[in-house]
């Protein structure tokens, strides 16, 4: 147990605005870091507090430039691991390369343990997480992984919404047991798209299981990138004969012509938490909607630190 010893929570730059709302949360101020680019691009890092004996807290996303938090991270924890803390904890609301989860083809690395292996090497003694793209990558990590999920947050907001007929739809075969975690809570039906991918960032609808004739219909996935699967899946939807389209997911990364293929898409809204900050593009997209995840994570940090069970937050 460690709540004898001080909490101290840090942030990198990849997304400054949740970690000040977790420190809010938490009644504490953020700890003091100073973090900037020299000219040739290498990353300057140099902790302004005494951490020595306390239990530290790194909150930093590796979204989008993915390398460029990630790279920062990992400088991170190596000055924390220097500078004697009693323990460094990683919170990492979105994990970036969490899609590289295994070979699907030959000679293929799987980032995604790399990206572990490198996390504790730099020297994190634990992880906090959120909806990771696949659970399984807990098992990459040879440290504690505390696993949240967003689905509270996206499960009040879609109630929120007081859809009369709703539908619960995961756009693939993968995210089933998602939609229908979300479906038994709202008790609502639930339908689910067979996707084919013919590559990366491509998707083709090709059938819908389920009725969603006169129905608003929730999509429901862990992230939203390019959004052409959230978008056919809408169209298909549409076609036949649901009544509204919304979309829910925890990670809004959002690339490339994201915001633009949602604006001018038959989706009512898109829902997402703020793991990953937008983009001022999205942020003024009238369909977009950001939800905070800073309490549920706020309250996690607490509980590590005081020792206190974790567990009622894993739903």
């Amino acid at each position: 147990m460690l709540k004898e010893h001080p909490l101290l929570v840090f942030s990198g730059r990849s997304n400054p605005a949740l970690a000040g709302a977790i420190c809010d949360y938490l009644q504490i101020p953020p700890g003091h870091i100073r973090l900037g680019n020299f000219s040739d691009g290498e990353i300057y890092c140099q902790i302004e507090d005494n951490v020595r004996g306390f239990d530290v807290f790194i909150v930093q996303s590796t979204g989008r430039p993915t390398n460029e938090w990630l790279m920062e991270l990992l400088i991170m924890l190596d000055a924390f691991r220097r500078s004697s803390p009693t323990r460094v904890t990683a919170v990492i609301p979105y994990y970036g390369y969490a899609r590289q989860d295994r070979k699907d083809k030959p000679r293929v690395p799987i980032t995604s343990k790399l990206v572990a292996n490198l996390i504790t090497t730099a020297g994190a003694n634990r992880l906090l997480t959120m909806d990771l793209h696949a659970s399984q990558i807990q098992g990459f990590f040879d440290i504690p992984v505390d696993h949240l999920y967003a689905a509270p947050v996206l499960i009040e907001a879609i109630r929120a919404a007081r859809l009369e007929r709703l539908t619960l739809v995961s756009p693939d075969a993968g995210g089933v047991e998602r939609a229908r975690a979300f479906a038994k809570r709202l008790r609502s039906d639930l339908a689910i798209m067979d996707k084919r991918r013919p590559e990366a960032n491509r998707a083709e609808i090709m059938n819908v299981i389920g009725e969603v004739e006169g129905r608003d219909c929730v999509v429901v996935d862990d992230i939203i990138d390019t959004a052409g699967t959230l978008v056919k899946t809408s169209e298909a939807l549409m076609e036949r004969g649901a009544r509204s389209v919304y979309a829910a997911g925890v990670h809004g990364v959002l690339s490339g012509p994201a915001v633009e293929r949602i604006n001018n898409s038959t989706l009512e809204r898109v829902m997402v938490t703020d793991t990953l900050p937008l983009s001022e593009e999205a942020a003024a997209s009238p369909k977009i909607e950001q939800l905070s995840v800073a309490v549920l994570l706020g309250e996690a940090i607490r509980r590590i630190h005081e020792g206190a069970s974790v567990s009622s937050l894993f739903v």
